[in-house]
């Protein structure tokens, strides 16, 4: 398998190079007042064509390398190649559509990843089997249509919800590749092969991107990238749910419940000061970290100071993610520790995002934000 995440970075790593420099007509029609812009200059968005372009490429080598004489001992088939290429491209396209024209209205977009997460259930037979609650158990097999609902909900909703956290270089790129590493390691303690080659395919393409990501912000994943990540890592994490017994059903929600809890806070955030959920705005919790927890950086030129401080606020987030993923490996069996854990981490962002709201920074953050020079 190590060979098939070589071939999928370089892919994605030589696209991501072709958009940096051809990309640079697209990247002049964002806007430079959109409140979710923290650079200076013109980034070309076109992370997520670059990766889509390696994942198609590495599920289309799997299936062909058998008839090449190579022996990877993955059981993958064309069809297999065909029906991910054809999902990743339903999910991806209308993310892609607007990094290059900035003009798709966010309804659209929505549509688009439901039809996706609709297409994705009916080609892979997806749903989520199983709660993991006793009590609730027997009434949940009672209601297939439910269990079908609510894996086209999680597969129309986490583009969305890597979207909302991808903000700084290298964020959302590397909580994607951490998730992906534990759903590998789950698959092939599992024996699943099958599955794990289809997360490092999604892996290397990450990966390939964030060599131009971070910490040079060459190159942004963009809706697109954000888009693909969701559906494939949604996808992923309900079929190893589905396929394998002991495995607990809130393992993925626990692997992935730091973008998926940042849109349901969000969400609520906006309605309740009566903004529509759509509107983009600048307190999430990763700008709220850029804002008041960052350092500034004192350099001469403008752009290499908004750059310095990007870079710095993404390691905040990845901690915050590794606190849920560390657990989600170590008790991916266990129902009730996973809730557990769950919990516990919704509250520790609530507390955290309300300490940071009214300034009061805690002296773990302010142990970290000692570490980086002015």
């Amino acid at each position: 398998m190590a060979s098939l995440l070589l071939i999928c970075t370089v892919t994605s790593f030589l696209a991501c190079a072709v958009f940096v420099r051809w990309g640079q007509e697209s990247a002049r029609q964002y806007g430079t007042a959109m409140p979710q812009r923290f650079h200076v200059g013109e980034v070309p968005r076109l992370g997520g064509a670059a990766m889509f372009i390696a994942c198609t490429a590495g599920w289309g080598w799997m299936a062909q390398a058998p008839s090449l004489g190579l022996e990877l001992n993955i059981p993958f088939s064309a069809e297999q190649a065909a029906i991910w290429g054809i999902v990743a491209l339903a999910g991806a396209a209308s993310g892609v559509v607007e990094d290059v024209t900035h003009r798709l209205p966010p309804r659209m977009r929505f549509v688009s990843t439901a039809l996706a997460a609709l297409l994705a259930t009916v080609l892979f037979g997806l749903m989520v089997p199983r709660i993991g609650i006793a009590s609730l158990e027997g009434l949940w097999q009672q209601m297939p249509w439910l269990q079908v609902g609510v894996a086209i909900l999680v597969m129309a909703g986490l583009p969305h919800a890597f979207n909302l956290i991808d903000g700084y270089n290298g964020l959302a790129g590397t909580v994607a590749l951490i998730c992906c590493a534990a759903l590998v390691h789950v698959s092939l303690q599992l024996g699943d092969r099958q599955l794990a080659a289809t997360l490092i395919v999604l892996a290397g393409a990450t990966f390939g991107f964030l060599l131009l990501n971070y910490p040079h912000g060459l190159i942004f994943a963009g809706d697109g990238g954000a888009y693909l990540w969701g559906l494939v890592l949604g996808i992923c994490g309900i079929q190893i749910v589905q396929r394998h017994a002991e495995v607990s059903p809130w393992f993925p929600i626990l692997l992935l419940i730091y973008p998926i809890w940042e849109t349901l806070f969000s969400i609520y955030r906006k309605v309740v000061r009566g903004q529509s959920p759509s509107l983009a705005d600048a307190l999430h919790f990763h700008q709220l970290i850029y804002r008041r927890i960052v350092r500034q950086v004192f350099h001469d030129d403008a752009s290499r100071r908004v750059l310095m401080r990007n870079n710095r606020t993404s390691p905040y987030l990845w901690g915050f993610a590794l606190m849920t993923v560390v657990p989600a490996v170590l008790f991916w069996r266990s129902t009730p520790a996973l809730m557990a854990f769950t919990v516990l981490f919704i509250v520790s962002y609530l507390w955290a995002y309300h300490s940071i709201v009214r300034f009061r920074m805690q002296r773990w953050l302010r142990r970290i934000r000692s570490l980086y020079p002015r």
